[in-house]
Formats: structure tokens, sequence, C-alpha cells
């Protein structure tokens, strides 16, 4: 019988195939993980239950450290995650940098939403461009991916985990797109002031985060995986 094991402990790229999985879980779990740590940490730590009108806005409160450290781990893993093509450093790259814009160029605070905040900041227009222009390029980025990257195959008949994962990467970056268009519609329409009590900006951007994530878990195979192929061997006699 042929050990799976034996044969992956054999496979000179066992370490960068190892890599290329943990780095994708890792992105995947933060994306997910990050808009409810915000809540619930501003909740339990900071005594304050009030729903934020963004994820961004969670800077100023005392889960701010957490979201500036969670958005520099997930940039860290996009920096080192290369892929198998060119193309996939380049625009993990790409993401890791609008990553780093969000982290370090935080919005205004929204008008009169001062409740759970702990820390405040000068209005600055400039740094409040740079970070939605950030956070745009950011989920432009992962959807691209999303939409792109992870559903090519060199097969033309790929098997059917592969086809069952680009259906979650199509799903999934679709679910992104739909997330910004909704994010673009309230500030066009000046929705967002109508419909503040719903916090609409916040679920949308939790969606996207929560789509990001799944499209990279199921990328890292934590679902979904493909069956190891065993070579036959055919016994020598004499």
């Amino acid at each position: 019988m042929i050990n799976t094991k034996d044969l992956l402990a054999d496979d000179p790229n066992r370490d960068m195939v190892i890599s290329f999985r943990t780095i994708r879980r890792a992105v995947g779990w933060l994306g997910i993980a990050l808009p409810v740590v915000c809540y619930f940490g501003t909740w339990i730590f900071g005594a304050c239950s009030v729903l934020k009108p963004s994820i961004s806005d969670y800077f100023y409160t005392i889960m701010g450290s957490v979201l500036v450290g969670v958005m520099c781990a997930v940039a860290l893993f996009l920096f080192t995650y290369k892929g198998p093509a060119k193309i996939d450093g380049i625009l993990s790259g790409l993401a890791a940098t609008f990553a780093l814009g969000v982290a370090f160029f935080p919005c205004n605070v929204s008008d009169g939403q001062y409740a759970c905040n702990i820390i405040c900041r000068q209005p600055s227009e400039l740094r409040n461009t740079i970070h939605y222009c950030s956070a745009t390029g950011f989920f432009i980025v992962l959807a691209l991916m999303s939409l792109w990257l992870f559903r090519r195959t060199n097969k033309k008949d790929p098997a059917k985990p592969k086809r069952s994962r680009n259906t979650v990467y199509l799903v999934c970056g679709l679910i992104m797109v739909a997330a910004m268009a909704g994010i673009l519609s309230l500030k066009v329409f000046h929705l967002g002031e109508k419909l503040a009590w719903l916090r609409p900006t916040y679920w949308l951007e939790l969606i996207a985060l929560w789509a990001f994530g799944i499209s990279w878990l199921v990328k890292g195979e934590i679902v979904l995986k493909d069956h190891p192929v065993i070579p036959h061997h055919h016994d020598k006699t004499n």
C-alpha cells in the first residue's frame, strides 16, 4: 500500500506547498475575524456595545491597535505570498500595500459618531482620501484575485474539487464587488446619513471581508481539497 504522507515527504516542493496553504489560511481567518473582534473587543474591554458606522471607525476605540495589527499582519502575509505564478506575487503585493494604507491612514471620525472612542485626531482630507482609496483598492485587488487569479487552471477539464473551488471563488468575488458597489451607492446617493441607524457600511464591509476570507480559506484547501494522485507501482518479478 502506498502511503500518501511518504509521497508528500519525498516531494521537493513540500515546504513551498505547505507555506502557501498556511499563508492563504492565515489571511482568510484574519479577514473573517477582523469585524467580529473589533466589535466584541470594544464591548468586552471598552464596555461599549455601540456598533460603529464602519470597521475603520474602530481605529479610535480600544481595539484600534488590534485593527492596525491585523491589517499589518494581512499585509505581511500578502507580501510574503508569491504564489505559483509571477502575477500572484504582483497582485498580492499590491493588496498588501493597500492594506498598509488602510492601517496607517485612518479615516476621519464620522460626524457625531464619538461613542466608544478613546483617542482623537484632527480631521484631514488627505489622510481620509488615502484611507478610502486604499480600502477600495484593497477590495478591488482581492475581488480580482478571486474572480480571475484563483480560478485559473492548466487543465481543460479540471477535477471536481477544483471546479467546486472555482464556483466558490466566483461567488465570493461577485459578493465583494456587490458589497463595494453598495458602499459606493451609499456615498453617491447620500443614503448613509438616512440609513445611519442600520450601520449599512459596517455590514457591507463585513460581508466583503467574509467573502474575501472564505475565498482564501478555500484557496488554502481547508475544504474541497484535491485528491492525491497515487502513482501505480508494478512489482517486478524474476
